[in-house]
């Protein structure tokens, strides 16, 4: 593939509600904001289809599948504006009660390119998003290219597990993108921070994480560079913060650091 660099990649911080329309309308306003920065890839938030606090059935209700009209719009939004988005859906199973939590990313062919359905579910923090989510499944992680890099997904709380994104860079991953619902609470803005960071510092590769912004939310969307560095940040409001990503930094810092190489440990899938 033709590489573009610098590659530009944002974040975009916004509150979902139980409107799909309007959710569709902010991600629209958001995606053409970014776009006009000189974004080529737009990561919005967990659950940017639909949310409602606290959990309830209502969201195996309001549950769409990958061909349904949230994603179609994604698509068509994304071909529009030339673009590559990233956002959360609400997906319907074979389950009336339980739903996916799927990060879902399209590109500008107006097509579905890559999808995640979050693995580890957030029962901690007094939470317990497995009496509504089916988990996913441990399917080898789909991948998407953009100008000569390529790009992996994850949810939220898969980042206090860091074999999750290991797998992912394993799969080719330069740049991980991370769309959350990271909870506020005690130190739990400083747990993003630091998880982000550390995800990047270890897989020396970038993560853009996109989460809601308070007062459910801890905000603190952010880009990190391989090194750990933020290069992008936003701290409580609804915004775009958009950083460049390039080819040129990742193998500068793999050349300094080359741990991915010196590592002496796989990643096998827990039985059960």
């Amino acid at each position: 593939m033709t590489l573009h660099e610098p590659l530009g990649v944002a974040v975009a911080q916004f509150a979902p509600t139980p409107d799909v329309d309007a959710n569709l309308a902010t991600i629209r306003s958001f995606s053409i904001r970014a776009a006009e920065r000189g974004a080529s890839i737009v990561v919005f938030p967990e659950y940017s289809s639909y949310f409602v606090n606290p959990m309830d059935d209502s969201f195996a209700r309001h549950a769409q599948s990958l061909d349904g009209p949230f994603v179609r719009s994604l698509e068509a939004l994304a071909s529009e504006l030339g673009v590559h988005i990233v956002a959360g859906l609400v997906e319907s199973t074979d389950d009336a009660r339980r739903f996916a939590n799927t990060a879902v990313a399209v590109g500008p062919e107006e097509q579905t390119v890559a999808v995640y359905r979050k693995q580890h579910l957030y029962d901690a923090f007094g939470q317990k998003e497995s009496d509504w989510v089916k988990p996913g499944a441990l399917d080898e992680p789909q991948t998407f290219e953009v100008g000569g890099l390529t790009f992996g997904l994850q949810t939220c709380y898969d980042l206090r597990f860091p074999e999750v994104t290991r797998r992912i860079v394993d799969a080719g991953a330069d740049v991980v993108l991370v769309p959350a619902e990271w909870v506020r609470g005690p130190l739990k803005e400083h747990h993003w921070r630091t998880l982000l960071t550390a995800r990047a510092i270890e897989n020396t590769v970038y993560v853009a994480g996109a989460d809601h912004p308070p007062s459910i939310g801890a905000g603190n969307s952010m880009v990190i560079d391989p090194s750990g560095v933020p290069l992008a940040t936003l701290g409580t409001q609804s915004d775009v913060a958009v950083a460049f990503v390039s080819r040129a930094v990742l193998t500068e810092t793999r050349a300094v650091n080359p741990s991915l190489q010196l590592r002496r440990y796989g990643i096998v899938a827990k039985p059960g």
